[in-house]
This record gives C-alpha cells, sequence and structure tokens, in this order.
C-alpha cells in the first residue's frame, strides 16, 4: 500500500499512456464509420467504386472536388437522400473540407440503414495535400 503512495504519480503516467495508445484505434471508427485516409480513399473508390458524396456548400464544391463526386450540401442530406437510395447497399465515401461536416453526415446515411459508409479523414484538405487530383467546375 505504501508503495501506491510513494508512486501515485508513475502509476497514473503509466495508465495515462496506456490509454493514450489506445485512442488511435478509437479514432479509425468513430461512430461505427470507418476513417479512411486519402491512400485508402482512392484504393476504396478504385476497387469498390466507391460514390463520393461531397456535403461541402456550393461555393466550395465549386473551387475544387473528387472526380465524379455527386454534391449534396449537408443541409440538404436528409432531404435527398432518396437520390442515393440505389447506394444502400454499395459503398460510399463521404467528404468535406476537413472532416468534421462528413461525419456528421456519415451518422445521418447510418441512421438511414446505407450499409457501407467510409468518411475521408481530413477531407478534401487531405486529399489535396496528398497530390491527388480535384476537379474545378
Amino acid at each position: 500500500m505504501e508503495f501506491i503512495k510513494d508512486n501515485v504519480l508513475l502509476i497514473g503516467l503509466a495508465l495515462g499512456s496506456g490509454i493514450m495508445l489506445l485512442f488511435p484505434g478509437f479514432g479509425n471508427k468513430a461512430s461505427g464509420v470507418p476513417n479512411l485516409n486519402a491512400t485508402e480513399a482512392v484504393a476504396l473508390i478504385n476497387r469498390n467504386h466507391a460514390l463520393v458524396v461531397d456535403v461541402r456548400d456550393d461555393a466550395e464544391f465549386a473551387s475544387g472536388h473528387i472526380v465524379d463526386a455527386k454534391h449534396i450540401p449537408l443541409n440538404q442530406l436528409e432531404s435527398r437522400l432518396k437520390e442515393l437510395a440505389k447506394y444502400k447497399d454499395k459503398p460510399l465515401l463521404v467528404n468535406c473540407q476537413r472532416g468534421a461536416r462528413a461525419a456528421k453526415a456519415c451518422e445521418i446515411l447510418r441512421k438511414a440503414e446505407f450499409k457501407q459508409v467510409h468518411n475521408l479523414q481530413g477531407g478534401l484538405s487531405a486529399w489535396i495535400e496528398a497530390k491527388l487530383p480535384v476537379v474545378k467546375a
């Protein structure tokens, strides 16, 4: 018991370090939706013919987007789910500028029973940083 009292700080540090090692595992599948980096996203698009759903606003989309992306702004997603109905069992890659809006969109899609929803981690910014192509309207 005295050992624990004398080493509370070290024990706390060891426990905290162990917990922090687990966090990267949690980040890859937040809310039951896998987060894919740009390289993994390209593989999903090429191998599984994933539909890219861009949930940014009109001006952001016009300034550049992933090739063949379907544009549905986040604030319109719930009312436009019928447009995606044929993709309920097919892979979807959702993106926004940095990832936050796409995470919300992924939650909406999962609640609407879409089976294969993926979030582009870091959004279009990560895509561009990886030097992957974008199309400008």
